[in-house]
């Protein structure tokens, strides 16, 4: 082998591992009121953990949404979190998370108000810094899949709304909307092909190979799943390794799905395990 050969090789081996996005600490992430009982020290904590970015969703020992509330209490939360040296990557909203019109119990008012609620939350996105904002497809009915072309029709509404703010809207699929498995994940995200509508993916046992890869935006992992030798255990070094595989660069968000002093405790054991599976397959 000549010497430009061997240069040329490893110039190939060394683009080969940049164009890798591998798995470390820094592509954890957290939603800001499971790990702080307030703004100030989720930022903190944050930073001491080494996480670029958190999600945001209510103010933290509050049920008040950021998305549809003060813009002044916005505007402090992201000045604690950039102080820190910590960014947001996305708003996590109730957005259609609600009985639709068709449902015996529908929430009118809220339907009737969805656009609304949406520029608010694009304006919160703005505000903080966001580039995404979590969507779910309505509260689950006894036939889910007879929703998905209205379901469809109202997300390619708000992502054309999105787009026009440079926001991406994320459909996370929800054991309690009509949007609950990958299949149907991937029969809605075949409906809207906007680029503006992205996929939060929650994994389940099996499905993965229907997703459309590509619009997966970001990954939660409930906090339950992490833990051995329980009901609901999943295997995270494999799905980790199978995200890496087909490329995936963006983030994994812890789901703690509690509130309250003991929850913050809970959802910080969590962020440590998952902090440990990740170390494992980087």
């Amino acid at each position: 082998m000549t010497r430009r050969e061997l240069l040329a090789g490893t110039a190939a081996c060394t683009g080969a591992l940049w164009a890798r996005v591998h798995w470390d600490r820094s592509r954890i992430s957290a939603i800001t009121d499971e790990i702080a009982a307030n703004a100030d020290d989720a930022a903190s904590f944050a930073h001491q953990q080494g996480m670029p970015f958190v999600e945001v969703r209510n103010q933290p020992g509050t049920n008040r949404e950021y998305a549809l509330g003060r813009d002044a209490d916005r505007k402090v939360a992201a000045t604690q979190l950039s102080i820190e040296g910590v960014k947001i990557s996305m708003i996590d909203t109730s957005l259609l998370k609600f009985p639709w019109p068709g449902s015996p119990s529908a929430d009118q008012a809220r339907w009737n108000r969805r656009m609304e609620d949406l520029q608010k939350a694009l304006q919160c996105a703005q505000t903080m810094g966001a580039e995404k904002i979590l969507v779910f497809a309505g509260t689950r009915v006894a036939k889910p899949d007879s929703t998905f072309q209205q379901t469809a029709d109202t997300l390619a509404e708000m992502a054309a709304e999105a787009e026009k703010q440079r926001i991406t809207l994320v459909l996370e699929n929800d054991s309690a909307t009509n949007v609950a498995s990958c299949a149907d994940l991937a029969a809605v995200m075949k409906l809207v092909p906007s680029k503006w509508l992205g996929i939060g993916w929650k994994p389940a046992p099996e499905g993965y190979s229907l997703l459309p890869r590509k619009r997966i935006l970001n990954v939660r992992v409930p906090a339950g799943s992490l833990w051995p030798n329980r009901p609901d255990t999943m295997k995270w070094r494999n799905i980790l390794t199978a995200l890496d595989k087909d490329g995936y660069s963006g983030l994994v968000t812890l789901d703690a799905g509690a509130a309250g002093a003991k929850g913050v405790d809970a959802a910080r054991d969590a962020l440590d395990q998952l902090v440990h599976v990740v170390r494992e397959v980087s």
